[in-house]
């Protein structure tokens, strides 16, 4: 069954928040789930080999190829994508049952999977971080001392194709301070749950009172 049909049911808020390289998207995301610690957040599976410090399970799934391309095939992805040469994804099943239960559910994913989402789950919340300026940009893609030349030039050329796609969302959030940031995001999730389609049993027990 498509998401876009067990919407219907969802109680939960799906809330997708993307954003070029160097935005601080995964930061903002901590922040809010800081604020909000009742929101669950989903974990992503990920080709790619785990960077210092990170932990499987807790940062992501880490999958052999084979592994991620067979959830593929079976459909049990809610969507996918390749980045940097790297395969990414948001298991279907997990994202599903929280929403059932009545949790908002957290995916922090690229541009490409986020419009994967949207067509499926139009009623979902998509927020697009971006940084303060071009310059703050730059500043943080190369702060990270990790990278050489030929990778940053890289990243800053896909975050402008980035930036392009914020249109396809629901709302920007520039991270000009984290925590503000973050407070943005939790204010428009309070806004969206006064929306008259996230409030339909209320309605109708006026309408039949």
């Amino acid at each position: 069954m498509e998401m876009k049909e067990q919407s219907k049911l969802a109680a939960g808020m799906l809330v997708v928040v993307s954003g070029p390289s160097g935005a601080g998207k995964g930061t903002v995301c901590r922040a809010l789930l800081d604020q909000m610690p009742q929101m669950a957040y989903s974990i992503s599976v990920t080709t790619r080999s785990p960077r210092l410090g990170e932990q499987d399970g807790v940062n992501y799934h880490y999958l052999s190829r084979d592994t991620f391309m067979q959830m593929i095939q079976q459909g049990e992805l809610l969507e996918w994508a390749e980045v940097y040469g790297n395969y990414y994804g948001t298991p279907r099943a997990p994202v599903e049952e929280k929403l059932r239960q009545g949790r908002d559910v957290l995916l922090e994913i690229d541009v490409q999977g986020a419009l994967q989402v949207k067509q499926r789950f139009p009623q979902g919340i998509f927020v697009f971080v971006v940084p303060p300026s071009l310059e703050e940009l730059r500043r943080r893609i190369t702060g990270r001392g990790t990278d050489t030349f030929e990778s940053i030039n890289y990243r800053l050329g896909f975050a402008m194709q980035e930036i392009a796609a914020a249109h396809h969302y629901d709302y920007v959030v520039v991270n000009d301070e984290v925590d503000l940031a973050a407070a943005k995001i939790q204010a428009i999730l309070t806004a969206e749950r006064c929306r008259p389609f996230r409030n339909e049993n209320v309605l109708q027990s006026l309408y039949s009172g």
